[in-house]
C-alpha cells in the first residue's frame, strides 16, 4: 500500500505548477478528443433568472418567487439568487481562503493528497489523476462539511485563517440550501417539509477549485461536461468560466453577478421530480490569461439513502421513470470508471 501511495505521489503534477513553469504548450495528457474540446469561437452568454429571496416572506409576493423558481427549474435547471442572507464579506473571505491555500508550496498541499474518492479531505488535480485517461486543467481541495463540528478539524490548517473563513461560509450556505430545497419542493406542488429529516441529515461536500491560466485553452477543459449527483449545488465563483448546455444542446457562458450565488439542480432532484425538473449539464473552461477560483457546495441526501421518484408525482399518466439510487452507488460508479463526458441520471432511467 505504501509503495502504491509513493508511486501515485511521484506521478502527481498539478495544473498550477504547469502554469508556473511557463510551459508554452499543454502536455499531451491534457489534450481532449476534438469532439469534446471547447469551441474556438466565442460562446454566447445566457441570461439566468435572478431570484430575490428577500421577498419570499412577503405573503403577497411569495407566489411570484415560487413561480420564478418553477420556471427556472423546468426550463434551465439553473438560476441565481440575490438577497440570500450570506454577507458579501463572508463570500469574499471564503474566496480569499482558497486563494491562500492554492498559493501554498506544493509540499504543503501534498499532505492532503489522495486518490480515494471517499476521503473526507482530499487535495488533487484533474478529476482523479491516478485513473484519468485524459486530464483536466484543474487543482482542487474537497472536504466534508456537514455537520461541520465533525469535519472542520480535518480541514487544511494552512493558511491559518482557512478553517474560520471557510467554516462561516460553509455553515451559511448549508442553511441557505435547506431554505432553497423547501422552495424547490413547494414549486413542485409538494410539502416544503418533504424529506426534511433526510435533508437535515444529508451530506455537504465543499469543492474548492483552482483553474490556472492555460497556454492552449482550446485544447482542454477545467472540468468535463457533467451533471452533479446531489440535490442542489450552490456555486460561488471569482470570474466567468462556467458554461451550461441549453435545451438545444448548445454551450452558453454563465455571467458573473456581484453578490449573487448560482444554484443548479442535481441528479437527485431530477429523479425525485420524476423528470419534471432536469439536472443541468455544465463544464468549466479555462483561460489563457486569468486564474479562476470557484467554491461548489454540493448537497445530497445521506450516503446510503436511496432516492427514487416521489410517490406524489407518480400516477398512471406519469409512471416512475427512474430507478432508486444512492450517493454510495454514485461514488462506487466514479471510483470504478474512468469518466470522460457525461455522467447523467439516465443510467438510472427504468427500461
Amino acid at each position: 500500500m505504501e509503495g502504491k501511495r509513493e508511486s501515485s505521489h511521484a506521478s502527481f503534477t498539478s495544473a498550477m505548477n504547469l502554469t508556473k513553469s511557463g510551459a508554452p504548450n499543454v502536455p499531451s495528457r491534457y489534450i481532449l478528443p476534438r469532439s469534446v474540446r471547447p469551441n474556438d469561437g466565442l460562446t454566447p452568454s445566457t441570461t439566468l433568472p435572478v431570484v430575490d429571496l428577500s421577498i419570499l416572506y412577503h405573503p403577497s409576493l411569495r407566489s411570484r418567487v415560487i413561480n420564478e423558481i418553477r420556471s427556472a427549474c423546468k426550463e434551465i435547471g439553473f438560476f441565481q439568487v440575490v438577497n440570500h442572507g450570506i454577507p458579501l464579506h463572508v463570500m469574499k473571505d471564503a474566496l480569499e481562503a482558497i486563494v491562500g491555500f492554492f498559493d501554498l508550496p506544493l509540499e504543503g498541499k501534498m499532505l492532503l493528497m489522495s486518490d480515494n474518492v471517499h476521503a473526507p479531505v482530499r487535495y488533487g488535480t484533474s478529476l482523479n489523476h491516478a485513473t484519468d485517461k485524459v486530464h483536466f486543467w484543474r487543482d482542487f481541495i474537497k472536504h466534508y462539511s456537514h455537520p461541520i463540528s465533525e469535519w472542520i478539524h480535518l480541514w487544511p490548517a494552512n493558511p491559518p485563517s482557512y478553517r474560520e473563513k471557510m467554516g462561516k461560509y460553509a455553515t451559511a450556505v448549508q442553511n441557505l440550501q435547506k431554505q432553497l430545497m423547501g422552495v424547490v419542493l413547494e414549486s413542485l406542488g409538494m410539502n416544503p417539509n418533504y424529506l426534511k429529516d433526510e435533508i437535515e441529515e444529508g451530506s455537504q461536500v465543499m469543492t474548492m477549485n483552482c483553474y490556472p491560466a492555460c497556454p492552449e485553452p482550446q485544447l482542454t477543459l477545467g472540468m468535463p461536461p457533467h451533471s452533479d449527483y446531489g440535490s442542489l449545488t450552490i456555486l460561488l465563483q471569482s470570474c466567468t468560466g462556467l458554461q451550461i448546455m441549453d435545451q438545444n444542446k448548445n454551450w452558453v457562458s454563465v455571467p458573473l453577478t456581484e453578490g449573487a450565488l448560482l444554484v443548479q439542480l442535481g441528479d437527485q432532484i431530477e429523479v425525485m421530480s420524476n423528470g419534471q425538473y432536469k439536472s443541468v449539464v455544465h463544464r468549466a473552461t479555462v483561460s489563457p490569461g486569468k486564474k479562476r477560483f470557484s467554491i461548489a457546495s454540493l448537497h445530497s441526501l445521506a450516503l446510503n439513502k436511496k432516492m427514487g421518484p416521489a410517490l406524489e408525482l407518480v400516477d398512471e399518466q406519469h409512471p416512475a421513470s427512474y430507478k432508486e439510487f444512492s450517493f454510495r452507488d454514485f461514488l462506487y460508479n466514479i471510483s470504478n470508471n474512468a469518466i470522460l463526458g457525461f455522467f447523467l441520471p439516465n443510467q438510472y432511467i427504468t427500461g
